[in-house]
Parts: C-alpha cells; structure tokens; sequence
C-alpha cells in the first residue's frame, strides 16, 4: 500500500536506564495473500495541540468507515491512515513516530470488517540494519470500543482510572522501541469489542500485520519484514490464537516468534476454575458476554437461559473498561447465573464455539513459542496451559519455551516476565535461532534470569526519561 504525506540489549539498555533514572531524581526532586499496492492514501497530519483526540464512538468515519469499501478490500488493506502523537497516562508526551490505520479484516464468518491499528516507529536506527517489527496486543479486556488501545494511547485521550492497565503495559512497548524494532498495536478485540474472542483476535492482530508491513512510512521490507508477537492474559488470547492461525490465514508472514503469558488456554477450565471462586470471576464472566458479541447462538443462549441476576450483571458490565471487569463481582457464581438443567458450558449449542476458542485445535503454530505462567495464577488455570503444551509437542516440528514462573500469580508473573519476554524476542528479531524442540522449566521468579532485571531496569527508565523529552 502506498502512502503519501498531506503535511507538515539488556545490560547496555539498563546503564542507560539507570543513569536517566538518577538524572530525573535530580531533575525533579483462509489465506490471502499481502493486499497489492493501490492507489496512495493520504495520511492526515496530527491534530494541532491543544485538541483532543475524540474517541472512537464519535470517530465514525475512521473506526467504521463506508461498509462497500470494506468489502471491496483486501484483508490488511489501509482504508486510511492519520498521524497521532502518543502519551504515557494521556499527558506525558512520547518522542515517536506514530500513525494510525485503518485497515479490513475478516470476523469468525469469513465476512469483512474494519479494525484499527496504532503503528510506532522509533527514531533510533534498526539493529540489523533493517527494521523488524513487534505486534504488541494489549490486555483490553473491555466491552467498549473506546477503551481500545488506539485512543488510549493518544496524547490527550481523556483520562480514565479504569484503563489503568494499557498505561502500565506501553511500557512493555516502549522496551521493544528502545531495542530498535517497530511496533504495531491493533485494537484485537473489533468494532463491536469482542473481549475474549480469540479467533477474532487473532485475525485482526494477522491483518495489522499485514497493513504495518505495507505502510511505507514505516519503513519496513514487507512480508519480509522479522515479525514477532507478544501478549499477556488478556492480550494473549489474540496473541496465541494469531500463531495458530497464522499458517493458513497468512502464511506469506515472517513470523519468528509469539510469546503469550497469563494464557486463557481452555475457556471450559476457566471458567470451572472461576466460579465462585475467585477474585478473576467477573473477568471470565466479562469474557463470556464478549463472546455473545461475536457469536449469535451465544447471545441467543445467554437470553435463553441467564436468569434476572445474570442479565442485570451483563448491564453493568456493558460498556465498561478492564478495571470494572477485574474488579467487579469477585467470587461471582458464574454457572449459577443460569436456569439451564445442568451445566451451562457443557449445553450442546455452546459446544461448537467453545471449541474454537480452546487452544490446541487448529495444530501447533510453526512459529518459535515462548510461554509463561504462574502456577498460582488466580485467572487462568495452570493445568490447562500444561495440556497446551503437551499438545503442541506432540508435533515433532514444535519448537516451544515453557516457564513456570513458582513464586508469581497473574499480576506478577506479568511484571517478572517482561525483561526475559524482551530479550527473548530481540534474539528471535535479530535473526538468533531458538533452541529447537520443546523445553519447560520451573523458575522461582524470571526476574532472575540473565539479563531480565537489567532490561526491566532500563525500560521504565528510559520510559521516566520522555518526561524530559528523550526521543525513543
């Protein structure tokens, strides 16, 4: 797709990092191919400060834009494309080259949709001299289009206490920035904000992809191009379903590695782990109406068979960002949200879509997998990310890193795991081979890994530092 303008590791890492650290204390006391190229799309400049970005509801014309263009497209094609300038927590400016597109790609029917999708740049050159690219999936976990990460991480998006999590995980973004490599952050989660619906995801997240390599200002080889991806609980469902996909749906990409954490590996566990249970259970019960979005007989069975608790439940949720989700209804009865003889996710109508959604169906993703869980993980139970494993190694071409993070639960092993996730993927991107075949271990805390503390170090360092300006 061309473009044309319409205006105006690790120990290194964490030196840096330290030393910006010390400064500011200072300071502050089915497969289609990649879509042809076409006639240019302008890209528009960035709103004039100080004007706020509107939020996608009210942005109709590039969140959903003309349905017969849509149609007309290929899946990853740029319907258009706009500069923006991004923020940590909506205010603090970072020094990048963003843009946004929107692009086509396809939902669980094979019909076309548009999605959204936020591209970064850093201004530092590529570290083998051509720039490989991250697709980052963030844990949106929302029943809203406006919390989608696209509006979230503009500069002056307006506040909101209860999308806390996109702000704490840009960080994560920003060490992959500042190791060199492009990034690209899709809204995985669709027009209709999809929560938990992996398969959707997964397209979306392969569609971003494909634009992010087609968009020259990107400056990337195409196809070509070193892609890896990377997503933590509720991002790693997007994330995992994208790698098993990826061999049919878009096989011309380069991808040479996914690491998901936090993993939603079997929805069936999930949500028997859940119920009544734990403090993740209004998550998994947001999850459930997100998959009614996407798929009708869900909806119609939820109407069918959820009693006035469940359906007053559902109100509340709807609309909401991640933090009423999580937060929300702890130790919910989520079967007990029902009036169906028996148990409800094992009703014959539901068992075809929870089928797709259960990792493990499509085959072993031909990417390198790297995976990390908390064996005390609250969310996501730990026995079902070992039979995903299991499954994958059946394949004697699988190659798959194992973590089992001891002393973790989900919110920590997702900090623990971020400096070994980094080095893990800038070796894949850097063209350095995995270790081939299937591995597991059993760590006390990743942190301790060679390296992994120094490059956590010198992310959120280098993230204080574009307090001051420092460009990325």
């Amino acid at each position: 797709m061309k473009i044309a303008t319409s205006g105006g590791t690790g120990r290194v890492l964490a030196r840096a990092g330290l030393a910006l650290i010390a400064g500011l204390a200072v300071a502050t006391c089915p497969a289609v191919a990649s879509p042809a190229p076409a006639d240019p799309v302008p890209v528009a400049p960035p709103l004039p400060f100080p004007v706020p970005p509107a939020p996608p509801f009210l942005d109709p014309g590039f969140y959903n834009p003309d349905p017969a263009r849509v149609a007309t497209a290929a899946p990853g094609e740029i319907l258009s494309a706009r500069q923006v300038n991004l923020a940590n927590f909506w205010l603090i400016p970072l020094d990048v080259r963003a843009w946004q597109l929107s692009y086509r790609s396809t939902n669980t029917r094979g019909e076309a949709i548009p999605a959204v999708a936020t591209v970064i740049v850093p201004h530092r050159p590529a570290p083998a001299g051509e720039r490989s690219l991250v697709s980052f999936q963030f844990a949106e976990d929302s029943l809203s289009q406006n919390c989608a990460p696209s509006y979230a991480l503009q500069m002056g998006s307006l506040p909101n206490p209860l999308n806390s999590v996109i702000g704490l995980e840009f960080i994560e973004v920003q060490s992959m920035l500042q190791l060199g490599h492009a990034v690209v952050v899709p809204d995985h989660q669709g027009p209709d904000a999809a929560y938990a619906v992996g398969p959707l995801g997964g397209r979306i997240t392969l569609d971003g992809i494909r634009a992010a390599q087609n968009f020259d200002l990107a400056g990337l080889s195409g196809a070509s191009t070193r892609t890896a991806m990377w997503g933590y609980s509720g991002g790693a469902i997007p994330t995992a379903h994208a790698a098993e996909l990826q061999p049919e749906y878009a096989p011309e990409l380069n991808l040479v590695g996914s690491a998901t954490g936090g993993l939603l590996a079997d929805i069936r566990a999930a949500v028997d782990y859940n119920n009544a249970t734990s403090t993740f259970g209004g998550a998994v019960l947001g999850g459930l109406f997100g998959v009614a979005r996407e798929y009708p007989e869900v909806d119609r069975f939820i109407e069918r068979h959820m009693n006035p608790l469940g359906k007053g439940l559902r109100l509340v949720h709807e609309e909401q960002c991640v933090a009423v989700q999580f937060a929300a209804f702890p130790f919910v009865n989520i079967k007990g949200l029902f009036d169906y003889p028996g148990d409800p996710m094992r009703a014959p109508e539901m068992q075809a879509v929870l089928d797709e959604l259960t990792l493990g169906n499509r085959g072993t993703p031909t990417a390198t997998l790297y995976i990390y869980q908390a064996p005390l993980d609250e969310a996501m139970p730990i026995n079902a990310v070992n039979k995903l494993y299991d499954t994958y190694c059946q394949d004697p071409a699988a190659t798959v890193s194992y973590t089992r993070d001891l002393f973790s639960e989900h919110g920590i092993a997702a900090v623990s795991g971020a400096g070994s996730v980094a080095l893990w993927l800038n070796d894949r991107l850097n063209g350095v081979p995995a270790q081939a075949g299937c591995h597991n271990r059993d760590v006390y805390s990743q942190i301790l890994d060679p390296g992994a503390f120094d490059a956590f170090v010198g992310a959120l360092g280098r993230t204080l530092a574009s307090a001051l300006g420092m460009p990325v």
